[in-house]
């Protein structure tokens, strides 16, 4: 993580707690709350870097609210397995699967999904457009994947993280080694870097 994504990181997370400790303050102790959410205690450590209720204000970090259970288990599995290269992440997943995965997937799953607060071009958005044709087969028309394939939504993220995963499977550096994924490498492969940079916007722009 650089020292640039670790002070996003601390200014969501004090963001963040002050949001609940405000919330606390006006409804009072008793109130029902973010807090008493069932698996919230063992979520807090992710909001520094996904935000509230797993809502990123990154352009860099994906929003895990409303992620797929069983798409998000594979994800965590493979970061703690070093599967899915990221020093930054792999000892989250360990913790995550140490504080029980299940719940804290049930907890993300249930959140309400916020569209990305970044914003992308028209024109990119169009030609992301045209240009997702080819990702139709995977992701359908509306861009909400397929939960029992552990296809993801990519609706609404951040399209800086888009681009990003999107050249990581270019580069074949994002889970290597996965037969599940040889199709969609080989397919972002034949996409040039400014075409993944426009399907980035078109699909973080749709809702």
């Amino acid at each position: 993580m650089t020292t640039r994504h670790r002070l996003i990181a601390c200014a969501a997370f004090v963001l963040f707690l002050l949001a609940v400790l405000s919330t606390v303050g006006a409804t009072g102790a008793t109130a029902g709350g973010p807090v008493d959410m069932p698996g919230f205690a063992k979520v807090f450590t992710c909001t520094a870097c996904h935000g509230a209720g797993g809502n990123s204000l990154s352009d860099s970090m994906p929003t895990l609210a409303g992620a797929y259970p069983a798409y998000f288990k594979k994800q965590i599995g493979d970061y703690a397995a070093g599967k899915r290269p990221s020093p930054e992440m792999e000892p989250y997943a360990k913790m995550v699967l140490l504080l029980g995965v299940d719940e804290i997937a049930g907890y993300f799953a249930s959140q309400n999904s916020q569209p990305t607060p970044i914003k992308v071009s028209a024109a990119a958005v169009e030609r992301g457009r045209t240009a997702s044709v080819q990702c139709v087969v995977c992701h359908g028309t509306d861009g909400r994947g397929d939960p029992a394939k552990l296809v993801p939504n990519l609706t609404g993220q951040p399209p800086g993280y888009l681009r990003e995963q999107m050249l990581r499977f270019k580069a074949d550096n994002r889970s290597p080694g996965d037969p599940a994924l040889a199709a969609l490498k080989a397919l972002m492969k034949t996409i040039p870097d400014e075409t993944l940079t426009d399907l980035a916007a078109y699909y973080s722009s749709l809702r």
